[in-house]
């Protein structure tokens, strides 16, 4: 766990010092005056999962101002439509916006938008989605071992019932390339180690599609058959508990998810969810705005970024990586409590006090 935050604080430490040295002119940019002013294009998926309006998108701001006081942000919701994001992009383009940050509805069906952005000489950076298209730059969490994270702690918590055990896979919104990654990252723990008895894909990462889905599961299998649920974040998770409790499964069986929503964690501490993934908003928020800055004064990504990534159509562009955190209710306090993400107040507030004593947590 140590290991992982440390792995984090570096990454953004190498953003930081990278973003020093371009914001002061050292890229080969293609602007004639980088202390112009720029317009940047914020574009986000949904606010569905509440990540993206109380997380990313101020801390995307708050960045992108901190390196270009003069910067005008332009941000929009596509509520999780692709044909609204399609038409966000052709409003920035036509704009002139200098850069774009694209959290792709449909990573897919968003690669000709970003095809007309290139195609005007305006940068897009693919934010926490792996957007196809010629896109300029990638940042994001490791889908993999986000995977790998929530497989291996679903099996610790199903523990010897792992072995005989059958579980339901709730995957996320197959128009992400994240949930594949996902997906796969926790097949590589799971498969040949525990029975996957239902799957699901779940279009829009809907809570309510979850909820439909997981009835249907208990339906079919049985309501007292599922020792272990994966769910892919903490809105598949919500949904999922809730056609549990409502079709009276007890006691409920382990359940992952990501993102750590203050609600999720909350069930954590309630016992009626295992764990979640934290990926920590500001590092990636952190990455996102220094990308946006240094595309939009037309310097070179490669001193922002800390690797690269390989798209879609087999070009490597750069990129930053970071990595993500398994929470439980032993780790709550070293993770989102220790880095200011929630306070134990506000975690603890009733009717969860009891349990959170109970969990050396007041």
């Amino acid at each position: 766990m140590t290991a992982c935050v440390r792995d984090t604080a570096l990454a953004l430490a190498a953003v930081s010092a990278a973003v020093s040295l371009t914001a002061c002119g050292s890229g080969t940019g293609n602007v004639s005056d980088p202390g112009s002013a720029r317009k940047i294009g914020v574009l986000l998926p949904d606010s569905t999962t509440a990540r993206w309006e109380t997380r990313d998108r101020p801390l995307l701001e708050q960045r992108i101002r901190q390196l270009c006081d003069d910067c005008t942000i332009e941000h929009a919701d596509a509520k999780g439509d692709v044909a609204i994001q399609q038409e966000q992009m052709d409003s920035s383009i036509a704009h002139g916006v200098d850069a774009i940050v694209l959290a792709a509805v449909d990573a897919r069906a968003m690669s000709a938008s970003v095809g007309k952005a290139a195609a005007a000489h305006i940068p897009v950076i693919a934010y926490d989605r792996l957007a196809e298209g010629p896109i300029s730059g990638y940042v994001s969490f490791d889908g993999l071992e986000v995977g790998r994270l929530q497989g291996k702690a679903l099996l610790t918590a199903m523990g010897a019932k792992a072995h005989d055990g059958r579980i339901v896979m709730m995957n996320g919104d197959p128009g992400d390339p994240n949930a594949l990654s996902f997906k796969q990252g926790a097949l590589s723990e799971l498969q040949g180690k525990v029975t996957i008895a239902k799957e699901y894909d779940t279009p829009e990462w809907s809570t309510e599609t979850a909820d439909l889905n997981m009835t249907e599961a208990v339906s079919a299998l049985g309501a007292g058959s599922i020792t272990g649920v994966y769910a892919a974040n903490d809105g598949l998770a919500a949904g999922s508990i809730a056609a549990l409790k409502a079709d009276k499964v007890s006691p409920l069986p382990p359940v992952t998810g990501q993102d750590a929503e203050l609600a999720a964690v909350r069930r954590i501490v309630g016992a009626e969810q295992y764990m979640t993934v934290y990926k920590p908003f500001g590092p990636e928020a952190a990455a996102g705005g220094a990308m946006a800055v240094a595309a939009a004064r037309g310097q070179r990504l490669d001193g922002v970024a800390t690797g690269r990534v390989k798209t879609h159509s087999g070009e490597e562009v750069p990129a930053v990586l970071l990595t993500p955190v398994s929470v439980t209710l032993a780790t709550i306090r070293d993770t989102v409590v220790k880095d200011g993400v929630y306070t134990l107040k506000q975690i603890c507030a009733p009717p969860l006090a009891g349990e959170c004593r109970r969990a050396g947590l007041t």
